[in-house]
């Protein structure tokens, strides 16, 4: 081998990799050209028998085949490789396609088609949808609202408080979206008209209370405005969206921190038969609070009550789909039971609006 031309030994080994056609028979030309007896190897341990300036040059020589022959088998083994993907892809392809199973379509989940119903019906009225963040400072979710520091709701166990920061300030999950409120009038000047939904954290969890849930709150700022503008505006929104022309409504009086005065409002029903009927009845549902927004909270957001008045008014939005489609329990809302959304679910292109009806 000591004679061996290096030209010759590699366009030998060059054609050999290039008519390897699978991994197997390219694994079979290495072993040929670089195992242990291999020709390539052999090559270079007969360098030992030639002298001085000969050995030198020829294992130059036989170095760069070395090279050229590695290089090849790598760019061969990856090109087996892409061609054995190509080939995979095309044979195990899957035709998305395909219509979808009728089990499997989707459905509007209650919760999502009550929000729809509730913004459907403020939009005509001129509201406008605000959003804020679900982790809250002290300030926004209790102090900017006019609650004490002894209020029970700032308590440990009716709030979710998060890990004290640098400064030993705690943020908390926010207990209702009222925050929304207060950063919009920061933000904004009157007239305001806004409806702020979103997910609210609280601790608490049975049939009709859930760790976390839904609200919607509404706020009007603006000149003149009265307690009849919210009577108005609220019993407008319970006739809507029950699709009770008639239904009654009343407000009891209450009190909120944030608002002054501040009322419950319920609507009639009729629980004849063990069954509960919304709409006229002897008896009564208790479904949101409202209230005139108290002059202090203005003050906070740095608007003159003496110039500006306005009212606010929240919801649970699982009590609302509850009573209006018959659900019993709240925690199968959160439960993702595929049977439980078949029969609550909604066709996810029957969009409501007021004028073409709602669900």
């Amino acid at each position: 081998m000591a004679g061996a031309d290096p030209q010759a030994l590699k366009d030998t080994i060059l054609a050999a990799i290039d008519a390897a056609d699978n991994p197997d028979a390219l694994e079979t030309v290495r072993i040929e050209s670089l195992g242990k007896k291999g020709e390539l190897t052999m090559a270079m341990k007969s360098l030992g028998q030639l002298d001085g300036d000969a050995r030198r040059d020829m294992g130059q020589a036989l170095n760069a085949v070395k090279d050229a022959v590695t290089q090849a088998l790598d760019a061969r083994r990856s090109a087996l490789a892409m061609a054995e993907l190509n080939r995979r892809l095309a044979s195990e392809t899957v035709d998305v396609s395909l219509t979808p199973r009728p089990e499997t379509a989707g459905v509007i989940h209650p919760l999502s088609r009550t929000l729809e119903d509730i913004l459907a019906i403020f939009a005509e009225m001129g509201f406008v949808v605000a959003e804020g963040p679900d982790i809250e400072s002290d300030y926004y979710n209790f102090t900017a609202l006019n609650m004490p520091e002894d209020h029970p709701a700032r308590q440990e166990h009716d709030t979710f408080y998060m890990t004290p920061d640098a400064d030993g300030q705690r943020k908390v999950l926010r207990t209702h979206t009222s925050p929304v409120q207060i950063r919009t009038m920061e933000n904004m000047q009157p007239p305001i008209r806004i409806i702020a939904p979103g997910r609210t954290y609280r601790s608490d969890h049975d049939a009709t209370h859930s760790p976390m849930f839904h609200q919607c709150e509404g706020l009007v700022i603006g000149d003149g405005i009265t307690m009849a503008h919210l009577k108005g505006c609220l019993i407008e929104f319970c006739r809507a969206f029950f699709n009770v022309d008639d239904l009654p409504v009343r407000f009891r009086p209450s009190y909120f921190p944030f608002t002054e005065p501040s009322a419950e409002v319920d609507i009639g029903c009729s629980r004849d038969g063990g069954g509960l009927t919304i709409g006229a009845g002897a008896d009564w549902l208790e479904i949101l609070g409202c209230g005139m927004v108290n002059p202090r909270v203005l003050e906070y957001c740095n608007i003159d009550p003496n110039e500006h008045q306005g009212f606010a008014f929240g919801m649970g939005l699982e009590r609302l789909a509850m009573l209006k489609y018959g659900i019993p329990d709240l925690r199968p809302f959160y439960d993702s039971d595929l049977r439980w959304m078949r029969h609550y679910g909604f066709m996810p292109f029957d969009a409501p609006s007021v004028h073409l009806g709602l669900s």
